[in-house]
């Protein structure tokens, strides 16, 4: 909630400034046309409702910018974190003297803070002031954009509009920075061409005296020294936090490498780990919503975690998290000793968050295993140049990929001229084996057309032989850094890797365990039967040879 409210507040004072910004583009036009608009502006901004909004949201989203210099405990931090501290700290010593000139000077002074007094200003003043105005709308909006990227980037819809933003980051401060910059020249030329301009302007917009103005800048650089002061403040703060922190006692983590650490209560494990020098991934800076933090948590003392918050048990379910999975950045463990396995690699992408499969973390499930491979295609090759080889493989992957996906399977991999594909990781075991067997009918089917297609660069048509069986596999993400992916493993896929060799013994396009063929509901009553030892399996295994899976009725998926 902390997050959302700071979020918001920065909603509403990005809004403010976005329209300040297109005001001050219309200074390519006219200085007629800039200060009529800005009616508009002060219409929308200076009445009560936008008053407290404003300065409710400048308030608050100041207050939880130095809480969470306050609260974070490790400072570890990625270059793009640390530009937008560096930025957001910069932001109200650069921005004082503006606001103490027009919006103080206006309450207290009774000045007309309109353009011209702005611009009036800014040209009797020095190089160093007109600096720190245009410096001040390239921190803010910096600032506010790496916000935003931080805050957006795990939408799903944000890789579609990245080019659209980008164009609005570009072209607004651009616009506003050049209309704000051509009104100066031009206020700067009227007061070169007349000595009085300035001083007839300043008697009429009521500008202060001396005292006046030393009374201004005096606010400005008090504002500015508080806003300094709360910042260290808050860094200062931190080390007799942590000291106090130690009298609760202390949590130890032994992660998966083996390497421990150990350190006071009241850390998150992201936080541990960062102070200890452990990778650990987290896309979205600590916040709760990407879940490419979270761990399997172990130990002793496993049993005493707090139990998951509302917002960090609806980012596990969307991932299909089991009982034992947490999300580092939120899981405060209380004193004890834990184990703790980080689940995707330190150097894990936005697009792990986007993922949804619940079978992720590893499970036991009924599935339908599907093998293929090309018959004599070493021979095949024979002769050929590897472009054609490579070319005829791309065809023939292309063409049984399409029918697998089309039978509502998963292709899990290429094995050479083979391939792999898990059927029911999201619907039931009958419908699993009925896709199955859909998929090789569509696959012959796909391979009589490339036949068909190649007939004048092939001298024999290609033949594949087929294997399916079904039963309880280990699903889950397996591999290595980018190497991970979703796959099965166990019994029932070295079967159907034994059952697509045997085609070539019996001749037949496809053998099919009459396991898969019962929980299916299709008999094939007139397909031979054979009883078959697997290699590793005790007993023999019912099987029917299939001579061409393309005969197979069309089934239902």
């Amino acid at each position: 909630m902390v997050g959302r409210i700071r979020l918001w507040s920065a909603y509403v004072l990005l809004l403010y400034v976005t329209m300040h910004l297109l005001n001050h583009a219309l200074g390519l036009v006219s200085l007629r046309v800039l200060e009529e608009s800005r009616h508009w502006f002060v219409v929308i901004w200076q009445n009560p409702i936008g008053q407290v909004a404003l300065y409710g949201a400048l308030l608050v989203h100041f207050s939880l910018a130095m809480w969470s210099v306050f609260r974070r405990r490790a400072l570890r931090l990625s270059f793009w974190e640390w530009t937008q501290l560096t930025l957001g700290a910069s932001i109200v010593p650069l921005a004082a003297a503006h606001v103490t000139g027009t919006r103080i000077a206006f309450d207290y002074f009774g000045v007309q803070s309109n353009y011209p007094w702005v611009l009036a200003s800014l040209t009797a003043g020095t190089w160093m002031g007109v600096t720190r105005q245009f410096g001040l709308v390239i921190v803010v909006w910096i600032h506010a954009c790496i916000g935003l990227h931080f805050a957006w980037r795990l939408r799903p819809w944000y890789r579609d509009w990245l080019p659209t933003l980008y164009a609005v980051a570009l072209l607004v401060p651009a616009a506003g920075i050049g209309g704000a910059a051509v009104a100066l020249r031009d206020f700067a030329y009227l007061a070169s061409e007349r000595p009085d301009f300035l001083a007839n302007l300043f008697e009429k917009l009521q500008a202060p005296n001396a005292q006046g103005v030393a009374n201004i800048y005096m606010i400005a650089d008090s504002l500015a020294a508080a806003s300094l002061g709360l910042l260290l403040a808050s860094f200062a703060a931190r080390p007799v936090r942590d000291l106090w922190a130690r009298r609760a006692g202390v949590v130890q983590l032994t992660y998966s490498d083996r390497q421990v650490v150990s350190l006071p209560t009241g850390l998150s494990v992201l936080e541990m780990s960062r102070i200890g020098g452990v990778p650990h991934a987290s896309v979205c800076g600590g916040r709760g919503r990407c879940s490419t933090c979270r761990v399997r948590v172990g130990g002793p003392d496993r049993a005493q975690l707090p139990p998951s918050s509302d917002e960090e048990q609806k980012v596990l379910d969307r991932i299909g998290a089991p009982q034992n999975v947490r999300l580092a950045c939120q899981l405060r463990p209380p004193p004890g000793r834990y184990r703790v396995a980080p689940l995707l690699p330190a150097g894990a992408s936005p697009v792990e968050a986007y993922r949804r499969q619940p079978q992720a973390h590893g499970g036991e499930r009924y599935v339908a295993i599907l093998f293929c491979d090309i018959r004599g295609f070493t021979s095949i090759s024979e002769g050929k140049l590897p472009y054609d080889v490579v070319f005829l493989l791309n065809r023939y992957f292309r063409a049984t990929g399409h029918a697998i996906e089309s039978a509502g399977g998963r292709l899990d991999k290429f094995i050479g001229d083979g391939v792999m594909a898990i059927f029911g990781l999201n619907v039931d075991a009958e419908r699993a084996c009925r896709q199955a067997l859909d998929a090789a009918r569509r696959m012959a089917l796909a391979l009589d057309d490339l036949n068909e297609a190649l007939s004048g660069d092939l001298d024999a048509p290609l033949r594949i032989g087929i294997g399916l069986h079904a039963g309880l596999s280990i699903v889950g993400e397996m591999g290595y850094e980018r190497a991970t992916q979703l796959t099965a493993i166990g019994d029932t896929v070295n079967t159907a890797s034994r059952l697509e060799a045997l085609t070539k013994d019996f001749g037949a396009q496809l053998v099919v365990s009459q396991e898969l063929l019962d929980r299916a509901g299709i008999p094939l009553a007139d397909a031979p039967s054979h009883e078959v030892e697997i290699r590793g399996r005790q007993g023999k295994l019912k099987v029917r040879a299939v001579a061409r899976a393309d005969t197979l009725t069309t089934l239902s998926s």
